[in-house]
């Protein structure tokens, strides 16, 4: 093989590879590049997200202000019944000795 066919098929192996390289890398770009209505459609999906968690958020919030607000309704509930149930009790005591009371008026001595 003398030199110049020695330079051509070098230079054939090169263009080869670099054609194929090429090819390659061409094909890497066309499967991998991402469309613009792909990035649209996630950015939509990411600011519906936001949303959702702020809504998410103002939710608990609002649930954890309702829960407090039960709580101290029913710590105020029962501390009145426990108020009504005093009375109550001090009432029946106080009509039983007026009971009693009577009771020892009404028979003769």
């Amino acid at each position: 093989m003398s030199r110049i066919e020695f330079i051509i098929a070098t230079a054939i192996v090169l263009f080869i590879a670099f054609c194929l390289g090429w090819f390659a890398n061409w094909l890497v770009h066309r499967f991998t590049r991402v469309a613009q209505s792909d990035v649209d459609q996630l950015e939509r999906m990411s600011q519906e997200l936001h949303e959702a968690e702020e809504t998410r958020d103002q939710a608990i919030t609002y649930l954890q202000q309702r829960e407090a607000e039960l709580t101290n309704q029913l710590n105020q509930t029962e501390a009145e019944l426990g108020a009504a149930m005093e009375g109550l009790r001090d009432a029946r005591h106080e009509a039983e000795e007026l009971r009693k009371y009577v009771a020892q008026i009404q028979q003769p001595s």
